[in-house]
């Protein structure tokens, strides 16, 4: 058996530079929140960076598609915060290394495809809810913490504050009109650090957030008793945090998909998470998923290849053993800037311009989308919300579709073409069609333009022919499809109907 594992397509051209300078520019962007999202879990601050680092390089590597950023996300982290508070760090190690396992079962049984059946407009409301999510973090930058609670800036700390944030808009959106040889990104992040190291400004540092330094991730067993017990405590934990984690991050790769006018692997993606994640129950991180924040830095910054991911992964280590200091002066405001843009380009700003243009259901299931992922902060509900709901608005629209053409032959044969598929939403429509007191002795269907859908379908037919038999008339079917008549043979314990298998009707000449 033939076995080979492609890491790197070397076929493909890489402009090293720009995967470099993209690299460094998320990392930067990663570092603080990651250090946030593992503060509000009550996690240890190294936690976060310690996700980011393994996330990131594993899925860089191993990962389904190149220019995917895989970090400590929040989308996941905010899982497990129920976890922490009621049985403490070890079980979150575990519940993390368990979420990893399903995900790596997802993969390999090739489940990650069904990321296909969620429809564009869940898609829009997923990206524009993510947008808003992302822009309302960084209001949380505008806060400081006054005897003991948390309060708005205000005065000279809040105009500081928001003059640097706007220089690094304006070098992000102006830079590009000039040059693209290095990401507007990291040319604001230098230049204003530049600007408040060089003039002594007093703002918000990533220092206030937490301090960065550290050793390598220490491998550590979680210290939990391996039990039925400890299994039914963090299993539920696990697969909520699998399911949040594959379905932000497959839609993170069809976004990217669409960007780059490529495709990506989704199981493979799948694969390469849980194995992430698995590290992280046993090197002290907190698990995660791709990030579409920074894969979107990553984009925009011109990377294309794997290089990137794993720069900016490598970067986010040296910095934990070697650049604190350095790092830990870095102000907030020059990556409250770039995430801030970051939200702006996220937005699927189109959604807006073609909202007359599409139908009123899709409108309602991407707002509904938009507003379940931005009060909730739970993207996997909104997404599911959005694909039940799609496919009931589909199921209803089919169902209104079935209808029926009658004439009767020379032989005195009645015939009804249906059109439109019979499936549970078009039975009822279905049944109205057929007049059986008023039939001739002899009735067939064709189901040409049709075909038979579910179990309901095959109910629909039983009960007609069942009517149709005791009104002492016969009913036959024609033109069923292959896989249909397969359908109701494997009914034919509850259904008896006659199905012609000769496609064209012949008139018996005396």
């Amino acid at each position: 058996m033939k076995f080979s594992l492609r890491l790197f397509d070397f076929s493909q051209k890489i402009n090293y530079k720009n995967e470099i300078l993209a690299g460094l520019t998320v990392a930067m962007t990663m570092m603080p929140e990651s250090l946030s999202f593992a503060i509000l879990a009550g996690f240890p601050p190294l936690m976060g960076l310690y996700a980011a680092f393994i996330m990131g390089l594993t899925t860089s590597i191993f990962g389904g598609r190149p220019g995917l950023v895989s970090g400590g996300a929040g989308a996941t982290v905010v899982v497990l915060i129920a976890l922490m508070k009621s049985h403490g760090l070890e079980y979150v190690f575990a519940a993390v290394a368990l979420a990893g396992v399903v995900q790596i079962f997802v993969g390999l049984f090739k489940l990650g495809k069904f990321i296909r059946l969620v429809p564009q407009p869940v898609m829009y409301g997923f990206v524009n809810g993510l947008a808003v999510i992302i822009f309302m973090a960084q209001l949380e930058q505008f806060k400081t913490v006054v005897n003991g609670h948390e309060a708005w800036l205000s005065g000279p700390p809040l105009m500081i504050m928001a003059a640097l944030v706007a220089l690094t808009i304006a070098i992000v959106i102006i830079l590009p009109k000039f040059t693209k040889a290095v990401p507007p990104s990291l040319v604001a992040i230098i230049v204003v650090f530049a600007l408040v190291f060089g003039f002594g400004i007093h703002t918000k540092t990533v220092r206030d957030i937490a301090a960065v330094s550290g050793g390598f991730p220490p491998f550590h067993i979680p210290a939990i008793t391996f039990n039925m017990d400890t299994l039914q405590i963090i299993f539920p934990y696990a697969l909520i945090m699998a399911g949040v984690g594959l379905t932000e991050g497959l839609l993170t790769l069809n976004l990217v998909d669409e960007m780059t006018a490529t495709r990506g692997n989704s199981n493979r993606e799948c694969i390469a998470q849980g194995s992430a994640n698995i590290l992280n129950g046993f090197f002290s991180g907190m698990g995660g998923c791709p990030m579409i924040a920074q894969t979107l830095v990553n984009l925009s910054a011109g990377a294309r290849a794997r290089l990137a991911g794993i720069i900016a992964s490598l970067t986010i280590l040296l910095i934990i053993l070697f650049g604190a200091p350095v790092i830990e002066k870095l102000p907030m405001a020059a990556l409250t800037g770039v995430m801030i843009m970051v939200a702006v380009s996220t937005f699927e700003w189109i959604s807006f311009r073609i909202i007359n243009k599409m139908p009123k259901q899709d409108v309602f299931v991407g707002i509904l989308v938009a507003l379940i992922t931005v009060w909730l902060h739970n993207l996997a509900l909104a997404v599911l919300i959005g694909v039940i709901i799609s496919a009931l608005v589909f199921a209803w629209e089919s169902a209104k579709r079935i209808r029926a053409r009658k004439y009767i032959n020379e032989a005195g044969v009645k015939h009804y073409e249906i059109y439109g598929p019979l499936f549970f939403g078009s039975v009822m429509a279905f049944n109205e069609k057929f007049d059986i007191e008023a039939d001739p002795e002899e009735v067939v269907i064709d189901f040409k333009d049709s075909r038979i859908a579910d179990m309901s379908g095959i109910e629909a037919l039983n009960k007609l022919t069942e009517k149709y038999r005791q009104a002492g008339k016969k009913l036959q079917l024609k033109h069923v499809s292959d896989d249909c008549v397969t359908l109701l043979k494997n009914a034919e314990g509850i259904i008896h109907v006659n199905i012609l298998e000769d496609p064209s009707y012949r008139v018996v000449e005396k």
